[in-house]
């Protein structure tokens, strides 16, 4: 090991362990490493200056407390008595300390969620958990070696690929596990984070709250790598209200999750036209389970006859139950989608 990185090794131990040795930490972190109290006082300043500690008063009654940064990474054995309710309140909450009840709220949901998540459906061994915090937000990072959360979907839903799994994820109420689960989680928590992201089997989810619409890419990971990995951004400004969220997705009945958005770029392979019928009936795939649905098509330029008529007059007649709103339509979208409702009018 390289003294720089021992260094950083000494830093992160003082971090993480001076909330339970405040007064003692510099005789607690040299006896850990073999090296002197002067010593791991100079890691000591330096924290203080780079923000992650602070203290009062001088000499024998010196006291030192957690700064505004604040970080934890771990990696845990999925075993049987792992629960994330205990591994948040036991190791990550502290990070939040302080901040805005909003902030924290949103971070407890989602890093709950997606730890249960792996804890119920990865088959995982090992879990990687990381929550930093810095001067303008929070980042949170979980990450399994399990199955791959779209290769399972795809084969207990029997679907066509990894990327039919991430589009159903994305419309909600998608679960593998319906005794136990509603399939709200990962919906919910896409939507509550400024940024949020899910890799895995060599597909990425992004969702940025600062664009209209959701992203499907090519990732890093490679196709024949097993596990997925979260990612989970929210600046520390953030005025989001989680109860808000849940209410845009609410119709009348304030208490169900009974809309949708469904982003229809995301049904688009490649350069391919969505023209037929097939495309449309793999977009509709379960939104029989919403009471309100909207297409959103921003970034579609256009669409087929079939395509819109399969929507709009098929299944909106088949399905009269549920109301099917289009939205962000360009004018040779409008066309299609205002010829297949006048048609399913006249009938």
């Amino acid at each position: 090991m390289s003294n720089k990185e021992r260094g950083e090794q000494i830093r992160r131990q003082i971090v993480r362990d001076v909330r339970h040795h405040p007064i003692d930490i510099a005789k607690h972190i040299a006896t850990i490493f073999s090296i002197s109290p002067q010593a791991v006082n100079s890691h000591i300043k330096r924290l203080e200056t780079e923000g992650w500690l602070k203290s009062s008063g001088v000499g024998k009654g010196k006291r030192y407390f957690l700064g505004d940064l604040r970080e934890y990474k771990s990696l845990f054995p999925l075993t049987e008595d792992f629960a994330e309710d205990s591994i948040w309140r036991n190791h990550y909450a502290f990070v939040l300390d302080g901040l805005p009840e909003n902030i924290v709220d949103i971070c407890h949901y989602g890093f709950t969620e997606m730890v249960n998540n792996v804890i119920d459906h990865s088959g995982g061994a090992k879990i990687y958990l990381s929550a930093t915090r810095d001067k303008e937000k929070i980042v949170m990072v979980v990450v399994d070696n399990g199955e791959g959360i779209f290769k399972k979907i795809k084969r207990l839903c029997n679907l066509s690929d990894e990327r039919q799994a991430l589009f159903e994820l994305s419309k909600g109420k998608l679960t593998t596990d319906p005794d136990n689960h509603t399939g709200e989680g990962i919906f919910f928590t896409s939507r509550v984070f400024d940024e949020f992201e899910i890799q895995s089997c060599g597909i990425q989810f992004s969702h940025d709250d600062t664009f209209d619409f959701d992203f499907i890419l090519e990732s890093p990971i490679s196709r024949e790598e097993d596990g997925t990995t979260v990612y989970m951004l929210i600046k520390r400004d953030s005025a989001r209200q989680m109860q808000s969220v849940f209410d845009d997705y609410a119709g009348p009945d304030k208490f169900q999750f009974n809309k949708t958005v469904i982003p229809v770029r995301l049904a688009q392979y490649g350069n391919e036209k969505l023209i037929s019928r097939s495309q449309a009936k793999r977009l509709l795939a379960r939104v029989e389970r919403f009471h309100y649905v909207i297409f959103d098509f921003e970034g579609v330029s256009a669409i087929g006859q079939a395509f819109a008529d399969e929507i709009f007059r098929v299944y909106a007649k088949a399905h009269p139950e549920i109301t099917l709103l289009p939205d962000k339509m360009e004018p040779n979208v409008e066309k299609m989608v205002s010829r297949a409702i006048a048609s399913r009018s006249a009938n």
